[in-house]
Order: C-alpha cells, then sequence, then structure tokens
C-alpha cells in the first residue's frame, strides 16, 4: 500500500494518523531491553480478554494468508539480514519462523477462539514492549489505503496532480527542493520546475492529494468509471513533518481533540491555511501505477487489514506474530464508532517515517472510507506483545 516503507527503498506507507498524531519520545534503553520475556498475562483483564481473538471465525482465512505473507518474507535473504544482528536475546529468524508455523497450525485447527487463546497461552512466550515509557504503554495509530476521485487529465474540478518518480531523482543535490519550491504554496506550479511533465494523475481536492502522499497509496475512482492504483515509488530527502503537531503547537487543535475527521473539518472550513500547514511537510513522494495490487508493506508483501502492523524496523522484529491490545473503535449497529477493548493475533509486516521507538504501533485497517474513519479515529494506548513458541511446549 502507500507502505512500500522497507529500508531498502524507504516505501512510504506510515498512515493518515501519522500526518495527525503526536509522535512520543522512547525512552533511553539500550536496544536489547525494548523486549522482554514476561509472565503468561492475564487472560482476563477487566472486560478485556487477552489473547482472545473475536475475529477468528469470521477472519481465519485472512489471519492465516497474513501468517503466510510472514513466512514468505523469512525465506528471504531481507530476512537473514535482518535478523543476522537482531539485539533481543531468544528472538532469531528461526524462532520467529517456527513460532509461525506452529501459530498457523492452531489457527487452522482451532474450533474456537476461546481454543485459540488457551493453545496459545499454553505454547508462546510473551515478549513485551517497554513502551513509550518504559513500562509497557504504547501509542496506537491507524493507516489505511483511501479511495478518491481522480482523472487522467487536468480539468477545471482536477486540478492537483500526484507525480512519477523523476528519472534522476537519484542524482539531485542535496538538501533536495522543498515542498514549496517543487508545487508552490498552492499546489499548482509544478509546471515551472523539477516536477513539469511527472503528473500521473489528478484529483479535485488538495487535501486529499497531499494525504495520499502521507498514505503512500491509494485507489482512484476515474472520471471514466474505471479504477486505477497507485503506489510509494520514491521520495524526497526530508524527515516526515506532522502537520497535525504543527496546528497543536500553534494553538489551533487541543491535542486530545485531534482525530482525522477533526484535521479534514479544519481544513475544509479554513481552505486557505493549507497554503501555510502542508510546505511545512517537506518530503514529497512520488508514485507509479500498481495494476491494482493491494497495498504493499516494508516487506515488499501485502499487508491484511485488520492483520498487519507497523512497528520501527530499526527495534521491532520484521514478519513476527504479534499481540496488540488496545480500546479499538468498533463500529455499532446504531452507526457510531465506540472504543472497545480488543485483542488481536498480527504480524509485524511494516513501517512507517513517523513510527519511532518502541512505543508506537500503526495498526492497517483497510482500504475505502469505513477503513479511513475507523482510522482517523484510532489514538489510544495499549500494549504490544510478540510470541515467540516455548522450547518445550507444556
Amino acid at each position: 500500500m502507500n507502505r512500500q516503507l522497507s529500508s531498502a527503498g524507504l516505501a512510504f506507507l506510515s498512515g493518515l494518523a501519522i500526518a495527525i498524531a503526536p509522535v512520543a519520545a522512547a525512552p533511553s534503553l539500550p536496544e536489547e531491553a525494548i523486549l522482554a520475556p514476561v509472565d503468561c498475562p492475564l487472560v482476563s483483564s477487566g472486560s478485556q480478554r487477552l489473547a482472545y481473538d473475536e475475529l477468528l471465525l469470521s477472519d481465519r482465512q485472512a489471519l492465516l494468508q497474513a501468517v503466510d505473507y510472514s513466512l514468505a518474507y523469512l525465506d528471504t535473504p531481507a530476512a537473514l539480514a535482518a535478523y543476522r544482528d537482531y539485539p533481543v536475546p531468544g528472538i532469531t529468524r528461526d524462532r520467529v519462523r517456527q513460532s509461525l508455523v506452529r501459530f498457523r497450525q492452531l489457527v487452522a485447527t482451532s474450533p474456537t477462539a476461546e481454543a485459540l487463546q488457551q493453545a496459545v497461552l499454553q505454547d508462546f512466550e510473551f515478549y513485551r514492549s517497554v513502551g513509550q515509557d518504559g513500562e509497557g504503554s504504547v501509542a496506537f495509530t491507524g493507516y489505511f489505503e483511501p479511495t478518491y476521485g481522480a482523472s487522467r487529465v487536468p480539468t477545471a474540478e482536477y486540478r492537483y496532480p500526484l507525480y512519477r518518480r523523476p528519472a534522476d531523482l537519484d542524482s539531485w543535490s542535496t538538501p533536495h527542493p522543498t515542498r514549496l519550491a517543487l508545487e508552490g504554496a498552492d499546489g499548482l506550479q509544478s509546471s515551472r520546475g523539477a516536477l513539469q511533465g511527472l503528473e500521473l494523475v489528478w484529483l479535485k481536492d488538495r487535501l486529499e492529494a497531499f494525504l495520499v502522499q502521507v498514505q503512500g497509496s491509494a485507489r482512484l475512482q476515474l472520471t471514466d468509471g474505471t479504477l486505477l492504483t497507485v503506489g510509494y515509488a520514491g521520495r524526497t530527502d526530508y524527515p516526515y513533518t506532522s502537520i497535525g503537531r504543527a496546528l497543536i503547537d500553534d494553538g489551533i487543535i487541543a491535542e486530545e481533540d485531534l482525530s482525522l475527521p477533526v484535521l479534514i473539518d479544519y481544513f475544509r472550513q479554513q481552505p486557505e491555511q493549507l497554503t501555510v500547514y502542508l510546505p511545512r511537510n517537506n518530503r514529497f513522494v512520488f508514485f507509479k501505477e500498481t495494476d491494482g495490487a493491494p497495498a504493499t508493506g516494508s516487506l515488499s508483501l501485502p499487508v491484511t487489514a485488520g492483520r498487519s502492523i507497523a512497528t520501527d524496523k530499526s527495534l521491532m522484529p520484521p514478519g513476527a506474530l504479534a499481540l496488540i491490545s488496545l480500546p479499538l473503535p468498533q463500529l455499532t449497529a446504531t452507526g457510531n464508532w465506540t472504543p472497545t477493548p480488543t485483542s488481536r493475533f498480527v504480524l509485524d509486516q511494516d513501517t512507517g517515517g513517523a513510527i519511532r521507538g518502541p512505543g508506537r504501533v500503526d495498526l492497517f485497517v483497510g482500504t475505502g472510507t469505513e477503513a479511513g474513519a475507523q482510522a482517523g479515529l484510532i489514538n489510544h494506548t495499549g500494549q504490544l506483545y510478540y510470541l515467540l513458541l516455548k522450547d518445550e511446549p507444556e
């Protein structure tokens, strides 16, 4: 998906929530201390039933497919290199792979979520992230693949382009041109500079075009009725800057009120402010057509809605099985999103430009409008565990 955020190609897909969520400072700990074995967590904690995955029966095939993607990754030279010097004692590529093989067997054969829960608690050791406070508190956000309207040609309605990667990007002198220099304050001046002739497709809304750059991929409904998918193809050499953080720092939005809907609503009501805030993020992302390919993470394999997470890959084990626990916004029968205590098995298959330290996780929630609504509301604290097969299952 937007996230072709690999360490080699730095595919950027950290999620809409990254555009709005502040990044907590990581605790000052040696890398080998970021994950540590813990006693088997409580099965129940209030209304939370840890390791009870309510989606098992309705989502079994998606979970199995996500596991298969991680297994495929672990057989690659990239995985061998990633785990060669992994600093956390007890976590190796072979152990991660064996854990996934066993977990896959359990998912395929467990008749109920309760049966899977009990088997996991018996067979696996839990490694908890120290989180952002050293005590296991992890800040969760969500990301998704948006669907927007677009046109193959510029019109009075469709004016804001997404751009192809410049053929000479690797030879651009540094510092690279800023966002302001590339597209102008109004986002319409690209024909005057380095992006001339690189327009791939045009969107009608400047904020939507910017958010596609944040997400790193999109599904675009074209004016001729066809669907175009685009994905990450490269970026300029600048760190990611959160416009949500800028709005908080300027006293425009309170930190506790910030969400994607709030951010969008602010710019809908104050469109002139786009010229002020969008140029503050100098990182500029380029795209290519992906011929309908699914959203892809930093492991160069598809990410799975509700089952793939993005973490800091300089710290966390790529492709590994994990368990997240948080109040996840869920859509109720009345059409409202309500934070609901949730325990879910996930695969660590992605990373992001603003996902740094052991206290940040970005959950991929899918494609389209509903996924976008959910992603924009995920801004909660929870816990992150990695599951590794015991040497001798009890």
